[in-house]
């Protein structure tokens, strides 16, 4: 059991890592995305955040991920996007559209801290299950939610989103449909933050 545990947390440290294998000498702060992806929430700009739950680099980034989102205007829709490069990550992608269905993503913090700091393997279903219980969470309820044809759909959505957008670490920030940035291009986790806030309002000014 550990070391299955430690197989599927070693993967994900090498997925999260490739987020990090180059510098800016050696990358510019952004890619610009051929062709344009199109926006599931017409008349604004939308701003993506692909991560995983494992990812350690997803970890450190989040508490400034949370900071940045609370400043973007109304013209602007943040959204995150658990992506799953392996099929051991797909039960953590469920993990995330659960809260979101319950309306309980004020738990994300304590999902990675589960997970980075108390060691506990959220990579499977009934380990999920009994971690969201132990958080007063109504086990029927969550466990249905869990797996509803709902959060499947959404599942598949950030499938297709991962693949559109050519994510292949994490943790990356997609502007506008346009324009894609991570640490790796930038250098550190500020600064990925940093350029997609400089084409967030790039975007707002009219200019592409």
């Amino acid at each position: 059991m550990k070391f299955a545990l430690f197989s599927r947390l070693l993967s994900g440290l090498a997925l999260g890592l490739a987020a990090l294998t180059m510098t800016p000498a050696q990358a510019a702060p952004f890619d610009t995305l051929d062709p344009v992806q199109p926006s599931d929430t017409p008349g604004k700009i939308e701003v993506l955040e692909f991560f995983f739950y494992t990812c350690p680099h997803c970890n450190h980034i989040e508490p400034l991920i949370e900071k940045w989102q609370k400043t973007l205007p109304d013209s602007v829709v943040f959204k995150s996007v658990p992506v799953a490069f392996n099929a051991s990550m797909r039960d953590m992608q469920k993990l995330y559209y659960t809260l979101d269905a319950l309306d309980r993503l004020d738990l994300q913090p304590a999902v990675f801290k589960a997970i980075h700091e108390q060691g506990k393997d959220l990579t499977q279903a009934k380990n999920i299950i009994d971690w969201a219980a132990a958080q007063g969470m109504d086990r029927q309820t969550f466990t249905d939610t869990f797996n509803s044809f709902g959060v499947q759909t959404k599942v598949s959505r950030a499938d297709e989103l991962t693949k559109s957008y050519h994510v292949e670490g994490t943790p990356t920030i997609a502007v506008g449909g346009r324009y894609l940035t991570s640490p790796a291009q930038t250098g550190t986790y500020q600064g990925a933050i940093d350029e997609a806030d400089k084409l967030v309002k790039q975007l707002l000014a009219g200019k592409k």
